[in-house]
């Protein structure tokens, strides 16, 4: 099987990368302005070279010259659009949409076989549809044949009802069609993090527990040691409102005058254990375990993520539950590499 050349921009941690090498593609380089998310990215993609640098800044041409990477069959990732909120004005004039113009850029300068950029899922309808077309233009005016999609990571196989908007541009003239759900079995949060215990385990220390459900088994095959699991000690004030809210349940299951303790509508959310998880973000500390009184673990988080656990991150601990929330989740990352093979 042909290992097609793949280049990841603003790569993060690299869960799109994970998928992308897990299906047999090359992933020469991954670019990322944030240095902890290229440590992460370099240390667990051994033949991948990771780059620090600032794509609103450093062009194609000299990132390939000072990478020595010619040449790309594909090119990925997810460019941060703040621009996008602009209604009825081109977001590539926008000066915030540098990195979206970087994006295009990348696909104007290596002419792959197919790209596929990663969004928010509001992408598709913002201001009724206007950015949405105006992104597939830009593409199409490059000479691709681009459609948009928003998915949802659970139906894939992913613990997490995560939405993202993915656009796929095809070279061929032949419309990319996006997979079909894989599962019709969700996968719970129990299903995705029952096995991993309520207390810290130092990194590298061996499983004591087995696999209590066919995806831990899947998401241990690799590696049969813990990494980053150190719990968040709470005050016991904290500990015990959470120890009010049941599996699945939220602030509306507090004593009313508890209930505004948190002025946010996601406020001491447990998450619940026969369901796939919310959306993971970037570490913030309104949600809660199913089960114990503390929010999930950096791995927890990378679990429900699909990250396999021989993924490790690196970094403090509050850089990690970022890397983590940026993701895109690795096993959906798979299934969209693995349909766009017969497009290249």
């Amino acid at each position: 099987m042909k290992k097609y050349k793949v280049i990841d921009l603003f790569c993060g941690s690299g869960g799109l990368s994970h998928g992308f090498i897990e299906a047999g593609y090359d992933v020469v380089l991954g670019i990322d302005y944030w240095k902890d998310a290229i440590e992460t990215f370099t240390y667990n993609h051994k033949n991948s070279k990771g780059l620090i640098a600032d794509l609103s800044i450093d062009t194609p041409q000299e990132i390939s010259k000072k990478t020595e990477t010619y040449n790309a069959d594909l090119i990925i990732g997810g460019p941060p659009c703040q621009g996008f909120s602009i209604a009825g004005k081109r977001i590539v004039d926008d000066e915030r949409n540098k990195l979206y113009k970087s994006f295009v850029s990348f696909v104007k300068f290596y002419k792959p076989s197919v790209f596929l950029m990663e969004n928010v899922p509001n992408i598709v309808s913002m201001h009724q549809g206007v950015i949405k077309d105006t992104i597939i233009n830009d593409f199409e005016s490059l000479g691709y044949t681009v459609v948009c999609k928003v998915l949802l990571a659970s139906e894939f196989g992913v613990p997490q009802n995560r939405k993202r908007a993915f656009f796929v541009g095809t070279k061929n003239k032949k419309e990319f069609i996006f997979p079909e759900p894989t599962t019709r079995n969700i996968i719970s949060s129990e299903d995705a993090i029952s096995d991993l215990t309520e207390k810290s385990i130092s990194d590298g220390t061996k499983h004591t527990i087995e696999p209590k459900s066919d995806y831990q088994k899947m998401i241990r095959k690799d590696s049969n040691l813990i990494f980053n699991h150190e719990i968040t000690n709470h005050s016991n004030q904290t500990i015990e409102i959470i120890a009010m809210v049941p599996d699945g349940g939220n602030y509306k299951n507090l004593p009313i005058e508890l209930q505004k303790t948190r002025n946010v509508n996601i406020a001491w959310t447990r998450l619940n254990s026969k369901k796939p998880s919310f959306t993971i973000d970037t570490g913030h500390r309104h949600h809660f375990h199913y089960k114990f009184n503390r929010v999930p673990t950096v791995r927890e988080s990378a679990r429900i993520q699909s990250f396999p656990d021989s993924f490790i991150f690196l970094g403090s601990k509050t850089s990690q539950y970022k890397q983590v929330g940026n993701a895109v989740p690795s096993l959906l990352a798979k299934i969209l590499a693995e349909t766009i093979r017969s497009y290249i």
